[in-house]
């Protein structure tokens, strides 16, 4: 695999889970002839192994050389391969570093050295890393600037993380549009003060530039300023009407407002402008539930539910509604499933694994 395309991978491999070890077949220590016919295991043997997927059993062999040779050619650099792939970043940048610092224009190297300083919170160190695999790739790789420009904001150097946005998104850097751009990456990062700052700045330099008051509409609401949080969603509403995420976030300020005819009537427009979001229907059971109207409330929960069944919230509101219509029985079952559902959100994902 060519290192452009590890690096365009590599936002998926930490969900990737581990393929299981197969069990070594039964020992052969009783026959001397099979032992000593078996193949002893090489770093080119390991390669091929990561190629056809087979992570664990390649970094198998890669110990059982290292065991036998620590300094054997190409080693390190096949070990920190294969790890990365595993998601075992420690190991990548143990392994990797060495190779680097033997050559530095080890392009794969470099860059998958840079990438697991970054998952590893060494954002410092990844920094000058993914600054050279950008300038190797300046306009290839959307992954190397992504990850570049979230570490520039984790070391709070933000002009420089608003350039790597723009040059990934194809804005001139100082635009309006860099500004949004920024800022939206800021409150993933949970910096939103100074994202309020990116998104007064961008309609400063493009007042009619879609999401900016979409943006701060969702930054008042929540710090619960909702009288500012209507302000910019009806502005953006102004700017585009049909924009379904506005109306749903304005009936979601309304709704905190307990102004609940307003609520219904966005989230009305919302879904029919979209009726593939689960959010708008969770909410508007929500408000029917306050407006005492259970029938539709029911409805509104089961759409929710029969678009993502693991969410415990609709269930929830589907038991309020169903004990309201008498359905007891049905209402409880409802209750008892969001309350197990809810408990298996907090539980690590090794827990909640069924076995066949």
């Amino acid at each position: 695999m060519s290192c452009r395309n590890l690096l365009l991978t590599s936002a998926f491999l930490l969900a990737i889970s581990p393929v299981l070890l197969a069990q070594a077949p039964a020992s052969s220590s009783s026959n001397p002839a099979a032992a000593a016919a078996a193949p002893k295991p090489t770093v080119a043997d390991a390669h091929a192994k990561v190629d056809r997927g087979q992570i664990d059993e390649a970094i198998a062999e890669l110990l059982k050389v290292k065991a036998q040779d620590p300094n054997a050619p190409g080693l390190a650099r096949a070990l920190g391969v294969a790890s990365f792939r595993r998601g075992d970043f420690a190991t990548t940048a143990t392994e990797l570093k060495k190779v680097a610092e033997q050559n530095p224009d080890d392009k794969e190297a470099v860059q998958l050295l840079g990438l697991s300083y970054y998952y590893l919170g060494q954002t410092n160190d990844a920094i000058p890393l993914l600054e050279r695999v950008h300038g190797w790739f300046p306009t290839a790789n959307v992954d190397a600037s992504y990850v570049l420009g979230i570490s520039y904001i984790r070391t709070q150097d933000f002009d420089k993380a608003r350039k790597a946005f723009a040059e990934m998104y194809g804005v001139a850097p100082d635009s309006g549009a860099s500004h949004l751009i920024l800022a939206r990456m800021l409150i993933r990062e949970n910096y939103e003060p100074v994202a309020e700052k990116e998104l007064l700045k961008a309609e400063e330099l493009d007042p009619k530039l879609p999401g900016v008051h979409l943006f701060l509409g969702e930054l008042y609401t929540f710090r619960l300023q909702i009288d500012k949080a209507i302000s910019e969603l009806n502005t953006e509403l102004t700017i585009n009407p049909v924009n379904a995420e506005a109306l749903y976030k304005l009936a979601d300020a309304y709704q905190r407002e307990q102004k609940w005819d307003e609520a219904q009537k966005y989230l009305q427009r919302s879904i029919w402008l979209d009726s593939t979001a689960t959010g708008p229907y969770i909410l508007m059971a929500k408000v029917l539930l306050k407006k005492n109207e259970y029938m539709l409330a029911a409805r509104a929960a089961q759409k929710a539910i029969s678009m993502d069944a693991n969410n415990y919230y609709p269930h929830f509101l589907l038991g309020q509604a169903l004990m309201k219509l008498g359905k007891t029985e049905q209402g409880e079952a409802e209750l008892k499933l969001s309350q197990q559902l809810q408990i298996n959100e907090t539980k690590p994902a090794a827990e909640l694994k069924v076995k066949q």
